[in-house]
């Protein structure tokens, strides 16, 4: 099965917005082919999820905290829940043999979900016109639930100089969510990419 873009019917390339003289735009795009998973840890479960190896990695369980390498990413989504992104798509066959369906509940999210990226000093901004989170507190390696003019969608804050953020939203709202952030970022002028 190939890979249909989430956002495919929306993203365009190109320069928009207040752009005209300014060398340090918004830069927004869409990230796919990515594995995106959902790791739930039982509140009946008679093991502990510290020991666990997910390349290289260990679940921790810290409000916004996400641990990372080069390629994989573990954002803590609630107690005991976790969100695992990688672009080491076979690293699900390791997280479902280390996941024993009696202590965890494993779900592949990665065709259910849209994903934009975007990159700049004005981003912060950009998520505070329609998010009702205190991006001041937002630093490297965190993560946040919320919503954005009313649709639900996780922030991971990939890096701080300059801001770097995905934003995960249900591949429904993907469009949405994509219309709602370029429309923000028009005020900054924004690079598609």
């Amino acid at each position: 099965m190939s890979l249909i873009s989430a956002l495919a019917n929306v993203h365009v390339t190109g320069k928009f917005g207040d752009h005209e003289g300014k060398n340090n735009l918004l830069k927004i795009s869409e990230t796919k082919n990515l594995l995106i998973v959902q790791i739930v840890h039982y509140k009946s479960s008679k093991i502990s999820f510290e020991n666990i190896d997910i390349d290289g990695l260990k679940l921790i369980d810290e409000p916004m905290k996400v641990i990372n390498n080069n390629d994989t990413r573990i954002l803590w989504n609630g107690p005991k829940n976790w969100l695992l992104v990688s672009t080491k798509k076979e690293l699900l066959k390791n997280i479902l043999q280390n996941f024993n369906e009696t202590n965890f509940a494993v779900t592949d999210i990665s065709h259910s979900k849209a994903v934009i990226e975007m990159e700049g000093k004005e981003v912060k901004e950009v998520l505070k016109k329609g998010c009702p989170f205190n991006f001041n507190n937002l630093e490297k390696n965190n993560s946040i639930n919320s919503i954005y003019n009313g649709i639900a969608f996780t922030i991971d804050m990939m890096n701080d100089n300059p801001d770097k953020v995905r934003l995960f939203a249900l591949r429904s709202f993907g469009e949405s969510l994509y219309h709602s952030i370029t429309d923000s970022s028009l005020e900054f002028g924004y690079a598609g990419l």
